[in-house]
């Protein structure tokens, strides 16, 4: 099979995350069930070690002044096209994301090592929002756009 870390990340979502059901604690069972879906065990090992940093990182950025604003680095811009660069200033200023949740969905996504679509960007962020305490608010909004029921060009 010719899954990536994405992939695996996606059916974690899908069968865990989406319907506030948790990844269970016993992570061995579920990399199991996921090694018998067919995914490689590299990939299953990426994918926990992403969500893990998830998790560590938001504690490691401190939040920016109001009035600052994002210039990506070239290797960012290598790995993020305008489009996404774009959504990614977009959520800020509408205040889906707010610049620590920026900070975090720019370090998961350079993490995957692969240059991202617009699509992929937008799952990487709503698994990001589900992830922060406090965030459903902004889950919720960023959920309507990725299931296409809000347009992308918020005011």
């Amino acid at each position: 099979m010719k899954e990536n870390i994405f992939d695996v990340l996606m059916y974690l979502f899908e069968n865990y995350m989406d319907d506030e059901r948790e990844i269970p604690p016993d992570n061995d069972k579920v990399k199991t069930e996921l090694l018998e879906a067919g995914f490689e065990h590299r990939e299953v090992v990426r994918a926990f070690d992403w969500l893990e940093s998830l998790a560590l990182e938001g504690g490691d950025i401190s939040p920016q002044a109001s009035s600052s604003f994002r210039i990506f680095s070239p290797f960012e811009k290598e790995r993020l096209d305008i489009e996404c660069q774009d959504l990614i200033l977009m959520l800020e200023r509408s205040g889906i994301l707010n610049s620590i949740n920026r900070e975090l969905v720019l370090d998961r996504a350079i993490a995957l090592e692969e240059v991202l679509t617009l699509d992929k960007l937008k799952w990487i962020i709503l698994i990001v929002l589900l992830n922060q305490p406090d965030e459903e608010l902004a889950f919720s909004r960023m959920e309507d756009i990725v299931y296409d029921l809000l347009p992308t060009y918020l005011h």
